[in-house]
């Protein structure tokens, strides 16, 4: 006979992003923001993106913001914008995501590997400074870095800034993680001479597709840039200045994008409750995530780092919590990348950091009970 005793009920999973209560909460908007893009048909370049772009330039100050496909598009103009190509040298961390490093690869340019910061996770400048005399070295011609504002936390500005002008070095932020957050009261978008950011469903402003923006003070970076996104165009588009690419916006993206910017603050205020929350009960037991008293991070991911990261996994996994791990791999170790220069001294944090950083879940719409079970989980692997 077949045993009818009751099972235990297993906890309901925990969601890593939660785009499903965003959705919740602002549903009915954006079905209907949607709708008016179907309604009037304009799909390209819609009435939604110029839009989309007057309200990023007034959320972070930016003089002109170009919107475009994808994060990645937007890197790729901006370099394309400023003429990096054969024999430059475009100085990148080697932990992030492979599209940083990608870019300049795609244009012919050479990526050199800098070194990250231990606490913050973000670009170390007395690295970047050893690996531009490397590439000189190398015969390569210094032109550009591409700082990443990892997980959330912009970088330091002002150390990248030093090595950077020494250097004749232009900064292309890659905000790609952290566009709301800020650097010594200037907000993202701002701090470099041009910044690129995408729009990626995870990320804590995102599309329901692809999508990205760039950002410049600059009026001459500004009218170059657009002439790429739209295949070089001049003047209309059977008049070509430059060589340019596919780069455009569509307008469904930029109407949900539109609704989303509505409610960001209010997220990024929640995801900050959630991080002080996470870092108040896990400090004793692992390394917590650490924000320079001179920035704010919108916290794209809590990262924690311990040398225990597997049981941790494993742990949390068996009570139905996602995690995840960015970047177990840095760039400069995987097959397309080894034969590039990395910065004098290697990269010793960053290969550290592949084998212990791990994520938690982290979104506005985390409850303070799965809060608990996430910090109960990491406290009792660590017993």
């Amino acid at each position: 006979m077949r045993d009818t005793a009751a099972s235990p009920i297993d906890l309901a999973a925990v969601a890593f992003i939660d785009l499903q209560a965003q959705r919740a909460r602002i549903g009915a908007r954006m079905e209907a923001a949607i709708s008016r893009v179907l309604a009037h048909g304009g799909f390209i370049m819609g009435p939604e993106v110029a839009e989309a772009e007057r309200r990023l330039a007034q959320r972070c100050g930016a003089k002109h913001v170009i919107s475009c496909s994808s994060g990645t598009t937007a890197i790729v103009m901006a370099l394309m914008a400023e003429g990096v190509g054969r024999g430059d040298a475009v100085f990148v961390p080697s932990f992030t995501f492979t599209a940083t490093a990608e870019a300049p690869v795609i244009l012919g340019a050479t990526p050199v590997f800098v070194d990250v910061l231990p606490d913050t996770f973000n670009m170390d400048p007395a690295s970047l400074a050893r690996a531009v005399a490397v590439a000189k070295q190398t015969g390569l011609r210094p032109a550009c870095v591409i700082p990443v504002d990892l997980f959330g936390q912009p970088v330091d500005f002002d150390g990248i800034d030093d090595v950077a002008k020494a250097n004749g070095l232009w900064i292309l932020d890659d905000a790609a993680q952290s566009f709301g957050a800020s650097y010594k009261g200037r907000a993202l978008g701002t701090c470099g001479h041009i910044t690129a950011t995408s729009f990626y469903p995870s990320k804590p402003l995102g599309c329901y597709g692809d999508g990205g923006a760039v950002f410049t003070d600059d009026d001459e970076a500004a009218k170059k840039l657009r002439q790429v996104r739209v295949h070089g165009q001049g003047h209309d588009r059977n008049d070509n200045v430059r060589i340019g690419l596919t780069g455009r916006f569509d307008s469904i993206q930029a109407a949900v994008l539109l609704e989303k910017l509505a409610i960001f603050d209010a997220e990024c205020a929640e995801r900050n409750e959630i991080a002080a929350r996470y870092t108040a009960h896990l400090h004793n037991v692992v390394t917590t995530p650490v924000v320079r008293k001179d920035c704010t991070s919108v916290w794209a991911q809590y990262t924690i780092t311990s040398p225990r990261r597997d049981r941790i996994a494993a742990t949390l996994q068996a009570q139905h919590i996602p995690t995840a791990i960015f970047y177990p791999k840095p760039i400069h170790t995987q097959p397309p990348y080894r034969g590039f220069p990395v910065a004098s001294g290697g990269l010793p944090v960053t290969e550290r950091l592949s084998h212990e950083v791990i994520s938690l879940p982290m979104h506005p719409y985390l409850t303070a009970d799965a809060q608990d079970r996430v910090i109960a989980a990491v406290q009792t692997a660590l017993a």
